[in-house]
C-alpha cells in the first residue's frame, strides 16, 4: 500500500518587508507550492476568506493587525491549516504565546529559506501521515463499518436502536415506519443480525420489495408455487419465507400488499404456515416476519385498503426512524460511515469532508433522507480528487432547505423558522396539544396562536 499523494500545496506568505515576501515567495514557487504573498494582516485575511491554504507564513510584526491576531483569525476560520510564525525579536515567552494561540511552528529572521521549505515538507508531511492512519483505520474496519447498521447518536435514533435490539431475539413481528430513504431495511438487517447473534441458526435475511412485484406474481414469490401451476414451469420454486428458513422475511412497502396476499400474509403469521401456488396442502415455516412502510396503515386500514387484523398482527413492536431532516445532528457521523464504505469500495483514500462542505452538508433539504446523503457523497468520491470532499465535489443543486435557519441572514426571520421547525418536531412526538405545550413550557393558547401563526398542519 502506498501514501496517497498531495495535491500541490498552497503557501500565503506574510510579511511587510517587500524584499523579504519576494524572496521567500520566489523560493517556495521554484520548490513546486502555489504561493501567495501579502503585505499585510488585513489583506491576508482577505485572501483567506478566498482561498484554501496549506501553509501561511507570517511575520508576528506588522502594520494594523499584526501577527498573533492573523494567527487567531486563521485558527478559527481555517482550522486545516498551518501556520509559521517567523520574526527578528524572538523571545520564549513569545514563542511560548504564539504556540498557544495555535501556530505550528517557530522562526527566527533572517530568514534561511532551505529552512522553510524543510519545516513546510515536515507540516505536510505530518498531515500526510495523519490522513493515511484515517484512512488504514477505516480500511482495518472497512469491513464491520460497511455492513448493514443504522448510525446516529440522536436520542430519538439511539432509543430505536435499543428498542429494535431488545426486540430482536424474541422473534416478534415488528413493523418500521419511516418516509423512504430513512434506513428501514439496514434497521430490519440489525434485528436479524442480533437474533442471529443471541440464537444462532441457518437462516437467511431476504428482503422483498411488495411495489416492486407485479401482483399476480406476488403470492408465488413470497409463499411459493408447484410445477403444474404455470405451464412453463418445471420445477417446484421455494418461496421467500421457506429460503428464508428460521431468519428473516422483510417485507419493504407492506402497505402496497393486494387484499388476498394480505390474508395469506395474514395465516403465515398466526399459523406459521403458507400455501404456495398450485399446492393443496400448506407448508410449515418458521421465518420472523419484520415489516416495513412509509405510508399511513391505520389510515389506510380506516380506507378499507389495509386488513384491520393484519395490521394489529404487524403492529407488536413499532419502530419509527425520523427523517433526516429531524437529525441533523447525526449528518457528520453518517457522512464519516458513507465516505468509508464508498471510498473502501472504490479503492479511493478519501480523509474526509472540508470545513467549507460539510456545513452544505448539514444544511440541505435531503428530501431523500439518508438515501439521498449516501448518494451524494458516492458522487463525490466518485469525482473528488483531493483527500478532502470539497463543495466542488458535491451535487451542485444541493440546497438548504427553504425553512432552514441556517439560510437565513437577518437574526428575526432565522428565529422565526427555528421556533416553526421546533414547533412542528415536538408535535410529531407528542401530538396531543397539551402536552406538547408543557414540553415547550408556553401555555396551551400561545401554542395555537404559534399554530395559526406559522400554518402549521395547513400545508
Amino acid at each position: 500500500m502506498t501514501t496517497p499523494r498531495s495535491a500541490v500545496a498552497s503557501v500565503l506568505v506574510v510579511d511587510d518587508e517587500p524584499v523579504i515576501r519576494a524572496n521567500v515567495a520566489e523560493y517556495l514557487h521554484q520548490e513546486g507550492f502555489a504561493v501567495h504573498s501579502a503585505a499585510s494582516g488585513e489583506a491576508a485575511l482577505g485572501l483567506v476568506g478566498r482561498n484554501r491554504y496549506d501553509v501561511i507564513l507570517c511575520d508576528v510584526n506588522l502594520p494594523g493587525i499584526d501577527g498573533i491576531e492573523v494567527l487567531e483569525r486563521v485558527a478559527r476560520v481555517s482550522p486545516e491549516t498551518f501556520v509559521l510564525i517567523f520574526t527578528a525579536y524572538a523571545t520564549v515567552e513569545s514563542a511560548v504565546d504564539a504556540f498557544h494561540k495555535g501556530a505550528h511552528d517557530y522562526l527566527m529572521k533572517p530568514i534561511i529559506l532551505r529552512e522553510v521549505d524543510r519545516k513546510i515538507r515536515r507540516l505536510l508531511a505530518q498531515r500526510d501521515l495523519h490522513r493515511e492512519n484515517q484512512w488504514l483505520r477505516r480500511e482495518l474496519h472497512r469491513e464491520a463499518d460497511a455492513s448493514d447498521m443504522v448510525v446516529g447518536r440522536t436520542p430519538a435514533v439511539r432509543l430505536v436502536v435499543a428498542m429494535a435490539r431488545k426486540a430482536a431475539p424474541t422473534g416478534a413481528t415488528v413493523l418500521i415506519t419511516g418516509e423512504s430513504g430513512t434506513g428501514k431495511e439496514l434497521l430490519a438487517r440489525d434485528i436479524h443480525r442480533t437474533a442471529q447473534a443471541a440464537k444462532p441458526t441457518d437462516g437467511r435475511f431476504v428482503a422483498v420489495n411488495c411495489a416492486a412485484i407485479p401482483s399476480d406474481r406476488l403470492e408465488a414469490h413470497l409463499f411459493g408455487q408447484r410445477a403444474a401451476a404455470f405451464s412453463t414451469t418445471d420445477a417446484d420454486a421455494p418461496g421467500v419465507f421457506a429460503a428464508a428458513g428460521a431468519g428473516t422475511v422483510f417485507l419493504d412497502e407492506v402497505g402496497e400488499l393486494p387484499p388476498a396476499t394480505q390474508a395469506k400474509l395474514l395465516r403465515a403469521i398466526e399459523q406459521k404456515e403458507v400455501t404456495p401456488v398450485g399446492a393443496a396442502e400448506p407448508v410449515r415455516v418458521e421465518a420472523r416476519i419484520v415489516a416495513a412502510t412509509n405510508k399511513d396503515l391505520p389510515a389506510e386500514v380506516t380506507a378499507g385498503r389495509f386488513r384491520e387484523d393484519l395490521f394489529y398482527r404487524l403492529n407488536v413492536v413499532v419502530l419509527h426512524l425520523p427523517p433526516l431532516r429531524d437529525r441533523r445532528e447525526d449528518i457528520p457521523e453518517l457522512v464519516e460511515h458513507l465516505l468509508a464504505k464508498h471510498a473502501g469500495a472504490m479503492g479511493k483514500k478519501v480523509a474526509g469532508v472540508s470545513r467549507e462542505a460539510m456545513p452544505l452538508l448539514q444544511a440541505a433539504a435531503w428530501k431523500g433522507n439518508v438515501r439521498e446523503l449516501e448518494n451524494a457523497l458516492q458522487r463525490a468520491v466518485i469525482l473528488g480528487e483531493g483527500p478532502l470532499v470539497t463543495p466542488a465535489d458535491l451535487p451542485p443543486d444541493l440546497a438548504p432547505a427553504a425553512d432552514d435557519p441556517s439560510a437565513a441572514e437577518p437574526l428575526d426571520e432565522a428565529v422565526r423558522r427555528f421556533e416553526k421547525r421546533h414547533i412542528e418536531r415536538l408535535l410529531r412526538l407528542s401530538p396531543d396539544k397539551k402536552e406538547a405545550a408543557r414540553r415547550l413550557d408556553i401555555g396551551l393558547s400561545s401554542l395555537y396562536r404559534k399554530i395559526e401563526q406559522y400554518g402549521i398542519g395547513a400545508e
